[in-house]
Order: structure tokens, then C-alpha cells, then sequence
């Protein structure tokens, strides 16, 4: 059985928890932590946790918001740290036990990871699909412009979460200034909303059976306009369509 749930997802801390059970061993991973110790803990709790029920760390990126509370976690629970050599170094990252590259899939437990690469403005960003042999989760947030190859990573999975940051008419009139809106607007920059869409247009959905809206930027979107953007390429209703929200996450999901 492969499940996820998120602890948070936003500008001001990330960090999303992947299961996987394989007869009566359970695996569970967290993928990125932006969140100080307290923070981590009481958003654990509501899923059922513990910091002792993580058996890892994956992260994506060095950026503040997905690694700020990596080093105090390490600190107080020694566990497994994956990614990329280009993350570890930017994140000074002197523990990390593997260094994980595009393309190459490896194992931790129950669990399937498959890295691939994305244009984003990190030193070397990694996005995620997690397997347990039998259903797949992708995982696209911070990302820019996809290309063919994230394209083809995500082609098949059961389950979604995909980046939709902003409201291109609300970044525009949002107060951000001018460079920090070309930042976000470029090909190393976030997905739009409009952008969003036309990746899961753009990929194989015959399995897809879960979708959830992410990273969404509090002040230059609307969860109502991430699921109408998303619900309309699906067919679906727009409240079929789930949002992880920076406060509440999002419970758990089967794939």
C-alpha cells in the first residue's frame, strides 16, 4: 500500500510524508523539511506520527523553505539524508548519505524512489515519483519550465501533486517587485497555475486517480483557481480536486 500525506505546502515550509507497506514492514519517508522542531512536531502529530516513525529524509532543493529545519531534525533523530551532491553542498550538508542523481532509481525499504531533474534556480533540484512496486506517486513542485523528460517521468502515476504557485493576473497586480516577478515568471521560476494545467494535459493520465494542487502562493493565488484550472483538463468537478494547504497540509491519501 503506498499513501502519502502533507505536512505543509508553501512559501513559508514544506514537507510532505510517503508510505509504503510491504507485508509488516512499513517504510516512511519525508520528503523535504522547512519547518523549526516544534513546528515539525505538531504537524507530524496530526498525521499520527512521530519524528521516530520517519526511517529518512529526501530532499528536493537547498532553498530555505524545504531544508530550514533539516539540521535540527538530524540533531535530534539520526536517520538516512538523500540528495543530490549539488543540494548537499549549497545546503551545507556534510551527512548526506547518498548522492542521488537524475534518473537513477533507488530503494529505502518499502519504498521506490525515482529522481529526476527540473529547471528551477537551485544548484541541482530534484522532483520525485515514490513507488511500492504496484502504484506510483509524482511529486513536481519548484519547477520552471517542464520539459519533455518531466514529462515522461510523471506519465503513469496514480496519484499527483503538482506545483500550481500562482495566478499569472495576481502575481501582476500583487505589489511583488519587478525582479521578484520575473523570477517567478521564468524558466527557472514556479508554474503558473495556466502552466500547471497544460503539464497534466500534457502527460499520460490513464492511471492518474488523485490530484493535488501545491505550493500555492498565498498572496498571488486561490485555491478555488488551482482547482478550476486542474478540474478542467481532468473532466472532473473542481472539488474533486485537492489543494495541500501551508497550514493544514493535507491527511493522508491512498494512491
Amino acid at each position: 500500500m503506498l499513501r502519502f500525506c502533507c505536512l505543509g505546502s508553501g512559501s513559508e515550509g514544506n514537507a510532505l510524508v510517503v508510505e509504503a507497506r510491504d507485508g509488516l514492514a512499513t517504510t516512511r519517508v519525508l520528503l523535504d523539511n522547512g519547518f523549526n522542531g516544534r513546528q515539525l512536531r505538531l504537524r507530524l502529530a496530526r498525521a499520527g506520527l512521530t519524528i521516530e516513525d520517519i526511517d529518512a529524509v529526501v530532499l528536493t532543493h537547498e532553498h530555505g523553505d524545504h531544508v530550514g529545519g533539516v539540521g535540527t531534525l538530524l540533531k535530534r533523530q539520526r536517520m538516512p539524508l538523500y540528495c543530490s551532491a549539488g543540494t548537499a553542498g549549497a545546503a551545507a550538508l556534510a551527512d548526506a548519505s547518498v548522492e542521488e542523481r537524475d534518473g537513477e532509481t533507488f530503494v529505502i525499504g518499502a519504498l521506490q524512489l525515482a529522481p529526476f531533474a527540473v529547471a528551477h534556480d537551485a544548484a541541482q533540484p530534484l522532483q520525485y515519483v515514490f513507488g511500492d512496486g504496484e502504484r506510483r506517486l509524482g511529486v513536481l513542485t519548484d519547477v520552471g519550465a517542464p520539459d519533455s523528460a518531466v514529462i515522461d517521468a510523471l506519465g503513469g502515476v496514480e496519484a499527483l501533486l503538482l506545483e500550481c504557485n500562482h495566478d499569472v493576473a495576481m502575481l501582476r497586480a500583487g505589489g511583488y517587485p519587478p525582479f521578484l516577478q520575473a523570477r517567478i515568471l521564468g524558466g527557472l521560476g514556479h508554474l503558473s497555475n495556466a502552466q500547471a494545467a497544460a503539464l497534466l494535459a500534457a502527460i499520460d493520465r490513464a492511471r492518474l486517480g488523485l490530484v493535488a494542487a501545491a505550493h500555492l502562493s498565498r498572496r498571488n493565488n486561490q485555491p478555488r483557481l488551482a482547482r478550476a484550472a486542474l478540474a478542467a483538463v481532468l473532466g472532473c468537478g473542481d472539488d474533486e480536486v485537492l489543494v495541500a494547504d501551508q497550514d493544514d497540509g493535507l491527511p493522508w491519501q491512498r494512491c
